[in-house]
């Protein structure tokens, strides 16, 4: 898992190999504790009470406060969806330090693993079994596994479903608006006749009344595009305040702008504006000049 830095560092193998006393923070910790002031190389107390026996000082529910020098502060993550925790309530310190100031003991109770796909998952389990193999006798019996792909595939083919829906949507939009487009341009050539009549008449060729229409179509096509963009960005950020007060499982939900889909959009409208604007470009291009100069 990857732990954006707000601040300071992260841990370091350094810090594991000397069982250093340092902690980073998360952000709801350090505002907490520190407010607006940077905490690096703040000190603070960190206490844990135990129910299980420690090794260390044989017997249960002993409590355990330990001094940590701050070194870092992670960036506002929200909360897990899985165990319902913030991570921004977090401290983390060196496993090392933990099982020589806490557990007293060499024991790991939990180790997270995580995959770029949902298909490198069994490949995972195999390469973690097989350290784990390596370091306890060939046995890996006592290890259980708990994984997370079922909820992923649920979760690609709900955002399959949300890509495909959101897909026709657009496609259909994109096929009325064109139908549109091409409808105002049949209209402007079929009410600019005479001037198209004179324009030939005064030399101009059939392939610069064709541009001229076609330039027309991109225009109102590239307009309106832009217009579409500005309205989409102004309701991505307005849904993304609105699900923060909603959905209260993060500090903020950030509306992500693309810029490559943004100019995918704007190359679209122009497709769009050249294909559906070409037919009334041809029609107004193809009437003789002396027909059009007798329409009224």
């Amino acid at each position: 898992m990857e732990w954006n830095l707000k601040e300071g560092r992260f841990i370091t193998d350094e810090d594991v190999e000397n069982g250093a006393k340092i902690c980073v923070l998360g952000n709801e910790i350090a505002t907490a504790l520190f407010g607006n002031k940077s905490p690096l190389g703040q000190e603070i107390k960190i206490a844990r009470h135990s129910e299980y026996y420690n090794w260390k000082h044989r017997k249960k529910g002993v409590r355990f406060t330990e001094r940590f020098k701050v070194v870092g502060v992670l960036m506002p993550r929200g909360r897990s969806l899985r165990f319902g925790w913030s991570f921004d309530n977090l401290a983390f310190i060196p496993i090392s330090t933990v099982q020589e100031r806490f557990t007293g003991n060499n024991h790991i109770e939990y180790i997270s693993v995580h995959t770029h796909t949902i298909e490198d998952i069994p490949q995972a389990i195999e390469e973690v079994k097989t350290v784990i193999r390596k370091r306890h006798k060939n046995q890996d019996d006592f290890i259980a596994f708990f994984e997370m792909r079922k909820g992923m595939a649920q979760l690609e083919k709900i955002s399959k479903v949300i890509k495909i829906t959101l897909g026709s949507i657009a496609g259909f939009s994109l096929l009325v608006g064109g139908i549109g487009i091409m409808n105002m341009m049949l209209v402007a050539a079929n009410e600019r006749t005479r001037e198209i009549g004179l324009r030939k008449a005064l030399g101009a060729k059939p392939l610069d009344i064709l541009l001229q229409f076609l330039i027309e179509a991109v225009i109102i096509c590239s307009v309106g595009g832009g217009i579409g963009i500005g309205l989409g960005i102004f309701a991505g950020e307005s849904m993304a305040i609105l699900a923060v007060k909603i959905v209260k499982i993060v500090p903020e939900w950030p509306a992500v702008i693309s810029l490559q889909w943004v100019l995918i959009s704007v190359s679209f409208s122009v497709v769009i504006g050249i294909s559906f604007g070409l037919y009334p470009a041809i029609k107004a291009s193809s009437l003789p000049p002396i027909e059009a100069l007798r329409a009224e």
